[in-house]
């Protein structure tokens, strides 16, 4: 089989170690050192249903407006472009610098180079700062940073999940708006903090790559 190479590296900010970049042919993996594989580009299933399912909650009467939390491989980004119009504006906060780096250069084929489309702008920095100085700003904000609720690389991602991070999400939304949030797996109690905000919620499963791969689960909370 063909060997992977370490294409890049590249730290964390706070306590999330390091990320590194690899390629094997055609396909790409990006690993968290001492933790495994934190996606991988042949496995975007779930990324895609994130995306696609969100616009199809978003009202058609509006020239929708997109908070993109986590850039990771940009599928989600690529899946959202193929169902927004012309006219649609697109924020992505990615913590991270490499991983921009990174999407505009050899992993940007993997997903059609998203970031290349003139509806897209991004803003390198943690998410939660973008979700503290937007009031009613957003149509749509789609989290998938981390593993989810339960994450794997940073600790400070606790208060993006928790009822603080939750309220700043929804103060962020037009009336109507969806807050999307993609996990590795179930989480009960982050459900009930959606719900104890205000959101009314629904919960998709959905498969990391067509009908085969891990379940993971994707939350669309709806501001009323």
């Amino acid at each position: 089989m063909t060997p992977w190479i370490l294409l890049d590296s590249a730290q964390v900010p706070g306590d999330g170690g390091e990320l590194r970049l690899y390629r094997r042919g055609d396909e790409f993996s990006i690993k968290v050192v001492g933790r495994g594989e934190l996606m991988n580009s042949r496995v975007h299933g779930s990324e895609d249903a994130l995306a696609e399912q969100t616009c199809a909650r978003l009202r058609e009467d509006i020239t929708p407006r997109l908070l993109i939390g986590g850039l990771g491989m940009g599928f989600t980004l690529a899946a959202a472009l193929r169902h927004l119009g012309a006219q649609a504006q697109v924020l992505v906060a990615e913590l991270v610098p490499a991983v921009v780096a990174w999407n505009r250069g050899p992993l940007g084929e993997s997903a059609g180079h998203p970031l290349e489309d003139p509806r897209v702008s991004v803003r390198e920095g943690d998410v939660a700062r973008v979700l503290k100085t937007g009031q009613q700003a957003y149509d749509a904000i789609l989290l998938d940073v981390d593993n989810g609720p339960e994450g794997l690389t940073r600790k400070q991602n606790d208060w993006l999940y928790g009822m603080n991070g939750l309220n700043a999400a929804y103060a962020a939304l037009r009336p109507q708006g969806v807050l999307a949030v993609w996990s590795a797996g179930p989480d009960p109690d982050f459900v009930q903090r959606l719900r104890k905000v205000g959101f009314e919620v629904e919960e998709l499963r959905v498969r990391g790559h067509g009908t085969k791969g891990a379940r993971h689960i994707v939350w669309f909370a709806s501001r009323p």
